[in-house]
């Protein structure tokens, strides 16, 4: 997209701004099996890639989309897939693999309501511990979660820039509501776009040690085809990718892995306040949720109740900062979910008894109303 005429506003789609987003990231290749409520980012994605010189391929299920996906990135090409609850369950093996082995690339889940087939057309923010627990063993996952049509082509290329920058899979998390429903947006014209591409080795392949130690913790990454061999495995292995049983290799490698993450948290994570210069209560809410979040407050403040908004972009790692500085002047935490509680156990954890946390835990396929999330606050002043 570009040129004055496209950045003109558009009545589009989430899930047709994601597909841009990832187009304007730079992205030329995409897997994946169609699932509701994604299917539009496959759909969109199955004529924009081959306008561009990418490739888009619909796989036999989603296990192979996102092994199709590793390999695409492993030949260096920036690479994608999207899906909703039951085939991100199916990918978790190789988001772990991916973790393991350092290969960029984004995954989008729009979540619907679960387990098993549970609401195929329905909201839900039920995959949200799963987006860092999904799969097994100790790894650090980044997460994302858009609120409107903008934010949605915005932090689809903000994705595949971590994606990229630490050679980690990243996760976009959208919900149905955010990914089906429409907006009147102007899209970013792509000349004007901060776009990150993957350091490559600056040393002839036979110099060239695939997972050694950096200042930044990120090693080169060589694309396959261009010279450089280099062993690939999802087992734990030393810095030239062959397995290991060496607790000498095996420390600093896991601590490695989590240290690329951890030490540049101020770059990850991102969040959104609103009214919060004077709140006493506060909102910790994301997603769609969070559009429903904020009338509420605006509801609150008319009814003479200082409540304000902490809205979390970056959803893993979570944002322990923004809570923490909602604690100087908030004693009272209120998390609304499309689920039965989950982020609630973070903001719990954060808190840590200096607080109160109040939760709106509901699993219904549908938006919360801004009554129901200000109904907790209502009571307690009844």
């Amino acid at each position: 997209m570009g040129g004055e005429e496209e950045r003109r506003p558009k009545l589009i789609q989430g899930n047709e701004a994601c597909a841009e987003g990832a187009i304007a990231a730079g992205c030329r290749f995409y897997a994946g099996y169609p699932i509701t409520p994604s299917s539009e980012i496959a759909e969109v994605l199955s004529y924009r890639l081959p306008a561009v010189g990418g490739t888009f391929i619909q796989m036999e299920d989603e296990i192979a989309s996102l092994g199709a996906v590793i390999g695409a990135s492993l030949a260096g090409v920036k690479a994608m897939t999207a899906t909703s609850g039951p085939g991100f369950s199916l990918m978790q093996e190789h988001i772990g693999f991916a973790c393991m082995a350092e290969v960029p690339c984004v995954i989008v889940n729009v979540m619907r309501g679960g387990p098993s087939t549970g609401l195929p057309t329905s909201p839900s923010q039920g995959d949200v511990q799963q987006a860092r627990w999904g799969t097994h063993g100790d790894h650090p996952i980044i997460a994302l979660t858009p609120w409107s049509v903008r934010e949605c082509f915005e932090l689809t290329v903000r994705a595949f820039n971590l994606s990229e920058k630490y050679r980690t899979p990243v996760i976009l998390l959208m919900d149905e509501v955010v990914g089906h429903m429409r907006e009147n947006v102007v899209l970013p014209d792509p000349s004007s776009l901060e776009i990150f591409d993957r350091v490559k080795p600056s040393v002839p392949p036979e110099w060239y040690i695939p997972y050694e130690d950096t200042s930044f913790g990120v090693p080169p990454m060589a694309p396959f085809g261009e010279g450089y061999r280099y062993h690939v495995t999802g087992l734990t292995h030393d810095v030239r990718g062959f397995p290991t049983l060496r607790e000498d290799e095996i420390e600093p490698f896991m601590a490695r892995l989590f240290r690329k993450i951890w030490s540049h948290l101020d770059d990850i994570q991102t969040w959104d306040t609103f009214q919060m210069e004077d709140a006493d209560i506060c909102i910790v809410a994301y997603g769609s949720v969070a559009r429903a979040a904020k009338r509420a407050v605006l509801e609150a403040r008319e009814k003479g109740k200082k409540v304000g908004l902490v809205r979390l972009i970056t959803i893993w790692p979570f944002c322990r900062r923004a809570i923490e500085e909602a604690l100087k002047g908030c004693k009272v935490f209120l998390v609304p979910e499309m689920n039965m509680g989950q982020i609630s156990r973070e903001v719990k954890r954060v808190v840590r008894g200096r607080g109160e946390v109040l939760t709106v835990s509901k699993a219904l396929g549908r938006l919360l109303t801004p009554n129901e999330i200000l109904e907790p606050i209502l009571e307690e002043s009844r």
